[in-house]
C-alpha cells in the first residue's frame, strides 16, 4: 500500500481482492497494537507509526537481498541510495565534501544529505546514516568516533577594543551576548574549571538558531558568541575573531557517525562508513579545523586529506 497509493492498487499488485488486503492490514495492526493507516472517504495515507514500521521493512528486506547476493557469491559493489544526516555547518564545511568523494569512487550509489541543526530519528526520518556532535548516552544506536571539537568563546577585535576583553566568567554578565540555542539552548553557559563544570547563567540580548549567523553577528562586532570551534575556524584563522577566557572552555565534544543496523550493515552503509570515517578524522586533526590555523597550514591539510582519500579508495586502513 506504501508503494501503490491506496488499497485498491496494492490489492492489484498483489493480485488480491480489496477485502483481503483489508483484513491483512487490520490483522497486522491488531498484532501490533497501533494504526499504521489513516483511512478517510477519500483516502488512505499512513500514520506515523506506519511509517516507521514501513521504513524498518524496508531495512530489513535490504538486509535479506544483501545476505541472499552474498551467499550467491555476488560481488557486493555498493548501489543504491544513501541516506545521510549532519549539522548544517558541518555539513557544509566537513561532511558534504566526503560525500562527494565517496559518490566518485562509488558510481552506483545515489544519495540525500539532509543537513539541520537538531537531533534526527533515524527510523522515522528514513536517515542511513547520521553525524552528531555530542555524548550519545544510553543510545541503541552504533557509533564510528571521527574526532571531537571544542565550545568556545568569542568575540571580534572591534567588540572588545570598544567594550573590553572578559576576564573571569562574572564579566559576560556586563556584555552583549549573542546566543547560538544549537550549543546553549537555556540561559546557562557551561565553562569547566579545573575539570569541574563551571554554569555561567547569561541574558543574550540576541539568540539564533544558525551558527553562522551568530559568527557573522560576532564578527561584524556585535558581541560574543558561544560556539564549537569549527564555526568560528575560519574567523579566528583570519584575525576577525579572538577566543575569550580559553582556560575555561568546556572538555571537547566527541564527533560521531552514527547508524542503527545492528544486523548485517548494507554494502553502501558500510562503504560509506569506512570511507568516510578517515577523511573525518584527517579534517577534525588537521589544523585547519582548529581556532590557530594558517593559509599555509590549510594547504597543507588538504593535501594530506587528499592523501588520505586515495588511501581509503585502495582499501588501506589508517
Amino acid at each position: 500500500m506504501a508503494e501503490a497509493g491506496s488499497l485498491a492498487a496494492a490489492a492489484r499488485r498483489l493480485q488480491l481482492s480489496p477485502p483481503s488486503v483489508t483484513r491483512i492490514v487490520a490483522a497486522l495492526e491488531a498484532r501490533l497494537g497501533v494504526r499504521l493507516l489513516q483511512r478517510t472517504t477519500r483516502r488512505v495515507q499512513l500514520t506515523d507509526a506506519g511509517r516507521a514500521y514501513v521504513g524498518a521493512a524496508e531495512r530489513v528486506l535490504g538486509e535479506l537481498e544483501a545476505a541472499e547476493r552474498a551467499l550467491a557469491g555476488e560481488a557486493l559493489e555498493p548501489s543504491g541510495r544513501l541516506v545521510i544526516g549532519g549539522p548544517t555547518t558541518f555539513g557544509r564545511l566537513h561532511l558534504a565534501p566526503v560525500v562527494a568523494a565517496f559518490l566518485e569512487r562509488h558510481p552506483a550509489v545515489s544519495c540525500r544529505l539532509v543537513l539541520v541543526d537538531r537531533v534526527v530519528s533515524l527510523v522515522e526520518e528514513g536517515i542511513d546514516v547520521t553525524l552528531r556532535i555530542g555524548a550519545l548516552p544510553g543510545s541503541a544506536l552504533l557509533a564510528r568516533r571521527v574526532g571531537e571539537v571544542r565550545r568556545i568563546l568569542v568575540a571580534s577585535p572591534a567588540y572588545l577594543g570598544r567594550s573590553g576583553t572578559p576576564a573571569t566568567p562574572g564579566d559576560l554578565a556586563r556584555h552583549a551576548l549573542l546566543g547560538f540555542t544549537g550549543t546553549a539552548p537555556g540561559r546557562v553557559w557551561t565553562l569547566q574549571r579545573d575539570g569541574r563544570a563551571l554554569p555561567v547563567r547569561v541574558e543574550p540580548r540576541l539568540e539564533v538558531n544558525d551558527a553562522g549567523t551568530a559568527v557573522a553577528l560576532a564578527e561584524a562586532g556585535h558581541g560574543i558568541a558561544f560556539v564549537l570551534s569549527y564555526h568560528a575556524a575560519e574567523g579566528l584563522a583570519a584575525g576577525r575573531l579572538v577566543e575569550i577566557l580559553p582556560d575555561l572552555a568546556p572538555s571537547p565534544v566527541p564527533v560521531q557517525l552514527v547508524h542503527g543496523d545492528h544486523g548485517l550493515v548494507a554494502p553502501r552503509i558500510r562503504a560509506f562508513l569506512d570511507f568516510a570515517a578517515p577523511l573525518l578524522r584527517a579534517r577534525l586533526a588537521s589544523p585547519a579545523a582548529q581556532p590557530a590555523a594558517g593559509s599555509g597550514e590549510r594547504a597543507a591539510s588538504s593535501a594530506a586529506t587528499r592523501s588520505i582519500a586515495s588511501r581509503a579508495e585502495k582499501g588501506l586502513t589508517m
